[in-house]
């Protein structure tokens, strides 16, 4: 369907690249967004013929640079409290779709534009990319799940430095903290976010799909519990012609092939 605030094409090999398209408010997250990044990954969890998705964002500066102030100078607080709810839930949708979802941080990720981010599978930074979480220096807290994952990202003191300053960070910084996986040239971004992808890819797609819901599981609900979760997992995928075809392909000595069965 046709969008009005985002882009979704799907390139060779199952990948769909989602591009936030606002360059001239830094592509931030005015409600509008929030509501075509729910409608783009309703659709995305549920087209087989898409295995993974790069976020980015349009233009050379920003990934997603934070809410739209505009909106947050006029809010109410039943409103604020709404709005944050909403936010969360397609945050969450994009968390759980069961596919890969790579960040490309190509500039400014910040307030709500940060949060995206680490909703995210992974995080890939250009070199020029900023990430903070500024809200207390406009006299708000993190609303789109900014205060829960940033602490199971890069630890609790690291994410009260970032949380309670409200500075942003380089890209070098992002990344020796945990906050991404890694920086490469801005140029190299969405290139150096396929190869991964067709990395990953390459394995099989119901191991991917339970593996990504174990992790969820254990971070959500704790140790036993997703130790629980991670053995019904590993039945499930015992039971899948996948997991036939992964070992006969060891066995043989050959490439596996598989078809998500």
């Amino acid at each position: 369907m046709p969008y009005s605030h985002i882009l979704l094409q799907v390139e060779a090999g199952g990948i769909a690249l989602l591009t936030v398209n606002r360059p001239e408010k830094l592509n931030a997250l005015s409600a509008a967004v929030i509501a075509e990044l729910d409608e783009a990954f309703t659709a995305i969890a549920a087209d087989p013929a898409i295995r993974a998705v790069i976020l980015t964002g349009a233009g050379e500066k920003a990934f997603v640079a934070g809410a739209d102030i505009r909106e947050l100078a006029e809010i109410s607080a039943y409103e604020a409290r709404t709005t944050a709810l909403r936010g969360q839930a397609v945050f969450r949708k994009i968390e759980t779709c069961g596919k890969p979802v790579v960040a490309a941080v190509n500039g400014f990720a910040l307030g709500g534009g940060m949060e995206l981010a680490m909703a995210c599978t992974v995080r890939f930074a250009s070199e020029n990319a900023r990430m903070g979480q500024p809200e207390v220096k406009l006299g708000l807290t993190p609303g789109y799940g900014g205060s829960q994952r940033l602490p199971r990202l890069v630890g609790r003191g690291r994410a009260m430095e970032l949380l309670l300053a409200g500075d942003a960070i380089p890209a070098a910084e992002a990344s020796r903290i945990g906050l991404v996986n890694e920086v490469v040239p801005q140029a190299q971004l969405l290139d150096h976010c396929r190869a991964w992808l067709a990395k990953v890819l390459a394995n099989a797609p119901l191991a991917l799909a339970l593996t990504m819901e174990a992790v969820d599981v254990g971070l959500s609900c704790g140790f036993e519990e997703g130790q629980r979760f991670e053995a019904a997992a590993f039945g499930l995928s015992a039971a899948t012609e996948d997991r036939r075809e992964g070992t006969r392909a060891f066995l043989e000595k050959r490439r596996a092939v598989f078809e998500g069965k």
